[in-house]
């Protein structure tokens, strides 16, 4: 378990509601706060110490390094809570099937997980703000001279897509004269678009977008089009789960993280994982 207090710098805030572009106006970077809010800093006890929980395997956003640390997009963000709020947290990393049980057992006060907040995750949390939700994205091959991702600029083309997936359940819905190509995964669908078996690919943005960053795409393909964020497909996003009754907690988290929405680490987290973006 690692104990640490930090103090971070500010950089240069951006803005989702604009989706505004950031470093070298290549990548947008999400804003989930409401600009017009005004959160009060709540007090927490004198000599308080938060302790955190993650995942341990699901990178870039929680995982352990070669060394058994904690470390990744939900980990930096963490870090960042704490320094804001001027307080003292552990943070540990923890295997999914025991991480949502951590809180019940007094053995953390915060889950930072990718959980999404289902009905019965809501039966036993209390969740803050938005802090990360991933779009859905279309990928294409550069010298497909595809200019846009729309149900009438993919009419007749072909698409490959997870079969069974919800990313499939909104092609049918909302693209329904695109040419859809179901695979058995998602990395089947990607390896379709590169070898060009198919005119583009839609899924899961992070996972287009670390395949982009990658080897794997041999700089093959873009992101064209999007992002698509439709919640009854892709889900509302994810925050940070407290105990029910941890109202004082929950809003010192809130705040926060519009604090660090407002002043830019937000922001620089968000690149340092995400340096091809996702929206």
């Amino acid at each position: 378990m690692q104990l640490w207090r930090v103090v971070l710098g500010l950089c240069v805030a951006a803005n989702l509601a604009a989706l505004a572009p950031a470093a070298a106006d290549t990548v947008a970077i999400p804003r989930f706060s409401d600009p017009k809010a005004r959160l009060e800093k709540p007090d927490l006890p004198a000599g308080r110490v938060i302790k955190w929980a993650t995942g341990d395997d699901y990178p870039p956003f929680h995982y352990t390094d070669s060394d058994g640390q904690p470390v990744g997009f939900a980990v930096d963000l963490a870090r960042a809570v704490c320094a804001e709020l001027s307080v003292t947290c552990t943070l540990q990393a923890w295997r999914w099937d025991a991480l949502m049980d951590t809180i019940e057992r007094r053995q953390a006060d915060v889950i930072l997980a990718m959980a999404r907040p289902t009905p019965d995750l809501r039966k036993r949390f209390a969740v803050t703000e938005r802090l990360h939700q991933t779009p859905a994205r279309f990928v294409a091959r550069k010298d497909k001279a595809l200019t846009g991702a729309t149900p009438e600029t993919l009419e007749g083309r072909s698409v490959a897509v997870a079969e069974g997936s919800a990313h499939e359940a909104f092609l049918k819905a909302f693209f329904p004269k695109a040419e859809l190509k179901p695979f058995p995964t998602a990395e089947a669908a990607r390896a379709a678009v590169k070898d060009g078996a198919a005119d583009a690919a839609f899924g899961d943005g992070v996972a287009l977008a670390l395949w982009l960053n990658g080897e794997g795409s041999a700089d093959c393909c873009g992101f064209v089009g999007g992002p698509f964020v439709e919640t009854r497909y892709f889900g509302e996003g994810v925050g940070a789960l407290l105990r029910p009754d941890d109202d004082r907690l929950r809003a010192a988290i809130d705040y926060a993280l519009q604090r660090l929405d407002e002043n830019g680490v937000y922001a620089e987290i968000y690149l340092r994982h995400f340096p091809v973006g996702l929206w």
